[in-house]
């Protein structure tokens, strides 16, 4: 036995019991002649204690140990001197009889502690090193109780959980697949899954009305903070569903997870926006509800003007930033750099200051005085509900990209006047977004979501029109559900008649012989009995972070890859030999 006792379970009501212990030396101390030694595992750090009187054994490999070296020990449990009460085992400590070392240790690149001296390659690359820090501890001990509060919870409502493949058939519409050359069928090849979704719907057609599995999934698409080459899905599907039932259903899990995680009640029915509605006000399909700032549109204010970058303009909005009106000219200028940076691409900034006067009249300061008097700027700020003290922020330019700029903007400048409260949840859902959208360059239409989600009832007739404008106009019966700016899962009711499916596919730009080798499958799947179905896939990698106040999933990932797709560590991707490379018909 190398351990009676985990290094964060005994406290004073063990004293006088003789215990065993084994961990990872996180310090030693020496004072005069004693030795002070702090032992940790992932439940806690326990304070050993090596006396004169120690027997010579026990002194002397004492005198042996470094950081990380791992050891097993044997003494009595006694009170401390001096508590430490920051920590659950402070009142006691070790008075060791027995110590051996397992496993002598190399020095540690970085230091193993709360707060690591190590940069952010270099942890990586030492990963199962990092991984002894308490904060990736507590990352991951986040993230399995949230998946086995999932599982629990899904289970107690009827869903089954089933494992779906993960060598598949490439296709289209989506982010670039990860591919895997068949040995046994040279020149032939699968596909990583980017996510279950035909699979889950052949379960609804196969009538298991009630699927999960928290799955991982690949897409080789250029990563970021909250992005990864594979990642983690909580999938589901129901059937004999309409949109509402599943929002139901999934508000239940959601509002559980607040709770049985973090120990918040969540009101609901949670808010719920439509699409037009974020992006006209927010700038965003995802928006942060956790402060006001909204965007206003100030077009029609500023047609009949002398000033040809607002006259000329598709869409000039503005958000009102309270209390800023003290901004300064080189904080303003700077501003106007960071929105013109290419993530942003606006071509320039337009601020007006509401000032108090003595006489307690606004005045109105702008950075466009030459072609608006007072009279205008007031209309301005009347129509951003602006009051003395406050700053308009105003651009302009085509109309979605305007207000994805402002929206972007707005996220930024709650940023900086600390809005964006890590602590403060608010979650919504978003629905009614388009179900296509135009590419100029390739001159066709894609999928907002993918080629599954079907049209809104209501959109049908526009659905089967050959006029562009009217696809423009067609609405995916899909929702999302956003958590502080932040997309955490999307699902949609699915396409279930194959008639649909198939114009789909052509309102897409397939061929016939395209589909057919393709997705001949799902469609003939629909024609033996399809029930309408639905569903959604939450970012579970991503409501971890969340939950965990971080704005980066790789915490949340036991071995996550780099911003470059590497798994630096094991030296990944990397390439094959050549016999390798025969086998397989390379």
């Amino acid at each position: 036995m190398y351990r009676t006792h985990t290094c964060g379970e005994l406290n004073l009501s063990y004293t006088g019991r003789q215990v065993q212990l084994a961990g990872w030396v996180q310090r030693i101390r020496k004072l005069g002649g004693m030795t002070f030694i702090d032992l940790r595992d992932r439940y806690g750090i326990t304070q050993l204690v090596v006396k004169e009187d120690s027997s010579a054994p026990v002194r002397e490999a004492a005198e042996s140990l470094g950081r990380e070296f791992v050891v097993t020990v044997r003494g009595e449990v006694v009170e401390r001197s001096s508590k430490n009460p920051k920590i659950p085992t402070g009142g006691i400590e070790i008075a060791l009889t027995g110590l051996e070392v397992l496993n002598p240790s190399r020095t540690p690149p970085f230091t193993i502690e709360e707060a690591s001296d190590g940069g952010e390659e270099l942890r990586a690359r030492y990963r199962y090193l990092d991984l002894r820090r308490p904060p990736l501890q507590e990352a991951l001990m986040l993230r399995h109780r949230m998946a086995q509060e999932t599982r629990n919870y899904l289970s107690r409502c009827g869903f089954l959980e089933i494992e779906t493949p993960f060598l598949i058939k490439s296709t289209p519409e989506g982010a670039r697949d990860f591919v895997v050359p068949s040995r046994m069928n040279q020149g032939q090849f699968y596909a990583l899954p980017q996510s279950p979704q035909q699979f889950k719907q052949l379960l609804m057609i196969a009538g298991y009305d009630k699927y999960f599995q928290i799955v991982r999934c690949f897409r080789d698409e250029d990563l970021r903070a909250d992005r990864q080459p594979e990642f983690t899905q909580i999938d589901c599907e129901m059937s004999f569903v309409e949109r509402d039932d599943v929002l139901a259903e999934f508000e239940g899990l959601i509002c559980h997870l607040f709770k049985s995680v973090l120990d918040l009640e969540i009101p609901s029915p949670l808010p719920r926006m439509p699409y037009k509605k974020a992006m006209e006000q927010y700038g965003s399909d995802k928006p942060d509800i956790r402060f006001d700032m909204l965007i206003h549109d100030l077009t029609a204010l500023t047609r009949d003007t002398e000033f040809g970058v607002f006259r000329n303009a598709a869409y000039v909005g503005a958000i009102c930033v309270k209390g800023a009106a003290g901004y300064t000219r080189k904080q303003l200028d700077e501003l106007t750099e960071w929105v013109k940076r290419p993530q942003i691409g606006a071509s320039g900034l337009v601020y007006v200051r509401c000032s108090a006067e003595h006489d307690g009249s606004v005045s109105y300061k702008s950075s466009v005085d030459k072609f608006f008097d007072s009279q205008a700027l007031a209309a301005w700020a009347q129509a951003c509900e602006a009051a003395e003290g406050d700053l308009l922020l105003v651009m302009s330019g085509p109309g979605m990209k305007t207000l994805e700029a402002l929206g972007s903007l707005r996220l930024e400048m709650g940023n900086r006047l600390g809005l964006r409260n890590q602590g403060v949840f608010a979650p919504l859902w978003v629905y009614d977004f388009p179900l296509l959208e135009w590419d100029e360059e390739t001159q066709r239409f894609y999928a907002k979501h993918h080629p599954f989600t079907a049209p809104k009832p209501e959109d049908l007739d526009k659905f089967y029109s050959d006029d562009p404008r009217d696809l423009e106009q067609v609405n995916a019966n899909a929702y999302d559900f956003v958590l502080n700016g932040t997309e955490v899962g999307g699902g949609s009711i699915r396409i279930h008649d194959s008639g649909v499916q198939e114009r789909m596919f052509r309102v897409l730009g397939m061929s016939e012989d395209e589909v057919r080798a393709k997705f001949s499958f799902i469609i003939n799947a629909f024609r033996y009995g399809a029930p309408p179905h639905g569903g959604i896939a939450f970012g579970f990698d991503r409501w971890c972070s969340l939950f965990g106040g971080s704005e980066s999933i790789r915490d949340f990932i036991a071995f996550p890859k780099n911003n470059s797709g590497r798994d630096v560590m094991l030296d990944a991707p990397a390439g094959i030999d050549a016999l390798q490379k025969k086998e397989l018909g390379l």
